[in-house]
């Protein structure tokens, strides 16, 4: 598939928009949350900076991230707010990956013209494929769809069934695939009321005997793109950590940014908390906790880079050193968010920056990428205990 008369953005760019529309992104921030979704004017800035293109093939005008400038988009977005963030991680994934291993019919379909369209939705197999001449007849119902709201198509994955029962892979595991729809073959429901992420919107949805041709899906551990660069050889696991990453690093970044703010301007029952020995070490201790975290990210990030400009995917060490990051620095900042929640007092506990930075990142520390499980699967492969073995979603095998 050709380019398109899209114009096409840099990934520096995009990093550069990232810090200049932070102020309105903290601006409705408030309101999003209250909402439910991103403000019209939060929606406006993310696809007039062309932020939905962070991670579209170069070739259909995208800026074709490379992972370690995606990671600091994806920060600062998650710096000015954390939904914002969260909402162009989670599409982002949907794009680039749709974009990426979709064949060309349906590329010509989603892509081929006019401003790049959202893709969201949840890639978990939570739905039925069953195969069909020509495609695959999908039913399901899925949780957690992020930014689906705000979607024109729907990322969905399901497990192929043929002739009454799942087909299987070589290795004997269900076949899963991933499906690419038009929103308006889903009914989403209304049904956000949670801690943190409101303005998310990451709403359940259903999708009912939908007839999807065979060039709208594909699996969902591809790793050698029919159109864009190395890069998508990360895959679609390696798109989501990096998104994940980034959101807790911004989350947490800010959360010092605001109680540090707090500190110089108000006093604690015991005087100025600028004055407070007390204050001033557990500050100190987050601030190296958190960069100590952020630096193993970077450190990760920057040698699979290296990596996969030479055309290699990623190694399973690489794969569990960034799932380890990830994993790290989300329980760090899920730390300073707490330290900044409980040091703010009364000021924290109303509505503001410092309770969404804590609701946020709490909400954050619920997803399946972020789950315990993730760091003992880690840990075994560090301690050479999986020779031989493989990422999947959730674990080696």
């Amino acid at each position: 598939m050709s380019a398109t008369n899209r114009p096409a953005v840099t990934a520096q760019q995009l990093l550069d928009k990232a810090r200049a529309i932070a102020g309105l992104l903290r601006d409705e921030a408030a309101a999003g949350d209250v909402g439910g979704a991103l403000t019209e004017r939060t929606i406006a800035a993310l696809r007039g900076g062309d932020f939905f293109s962070l991670m579209l093939p170069r070739c259909l005008g995208g800026a074709e991230a490379d992972p370690v400038t995606a990671l600091q988009v994806i920060e600062q977005l998650s710096r000015a707010d954390g939904s914002t963030g969260w909402v162009v991680m989670a599409a982002g994934l949907c794009i680039g990956t749709a974009a990426a291993f979709l064949d060309d019919p349906a590329i010509g379909e989603i892509f081929a013209s006019g401003p790049v369209p959202i893709i969201a939705g949840h890639g978990g197999p939570n739905g039925v494929a069953v195969a069909e001449r020509g495609g695959y007849r999908l039913s399901g119902n899925w949780r957690y769809g992020s930014g689906t709201k705000h979607a024109a198509y729907i990322h969905s994955g399901a497990v192929v069934v043929e002739n009454g029962a799942p087909r299987r892979l070589p290795n004997g595991e269900p076949e899963v695939r991933i499906f690419v729809t038009p929103r308006r073959d889903a009914v989403l429901a209304d049904n956000w009321n949670v801690l943190g992420l409101r303005a998310t919107g990451s709403v359940d949805y259903s999708i009912t005997d939908l007839f999807v041709p065979d060039s709208f899906c594909h699996p969902p551990g591809i790793l050698v793109p029919k159109r864009g660069g190395h890069v998508y050889r990360i895959g679609l696991l390696g798109v989501a950590v990096i998104g994940h990453t980034g959101f807790a690093l911004g989350v947490g970044r800010r959360a010092l940014d605001e109680i540090a703010a707090f500190a110089r301007e108000h006093s604690g029952p015991t005087g100025r908390l600028r004055d407070s020995d007390a204050f001033r070490e557990h500050y100190g201790t987050a601030e190296a906790q958190f960069r100590a975290a952020r630096a193993l990210v970077y450190e990760t990030w920057r040698d699979i880079a290296a990596t996969i400009a030479l055309g290699e995917p990623m190694s399973t060490r690489q794969i569990t050193l960034a799932r380890l990051a990830m994993s790290h620095v989300t329980s760090v900042a899920a730390d300073v968010c707490s330290f900044a929640y409980r040091t703010g007092g009364g000021v924290a506990l109303r509505d503001g920056p410092i309770q969404r930075c804590f609701r946020d990142i709490h909400a954050g520390t619920q997803h399946l990428h972020a789950h315990p499980l993730i760091l003992r699967e880690c840990g075994r492969e560090l301690a050479g205990l999986a020779e031989g073995q493989s990422w999947g979603r959730f674990g080696l095998a």
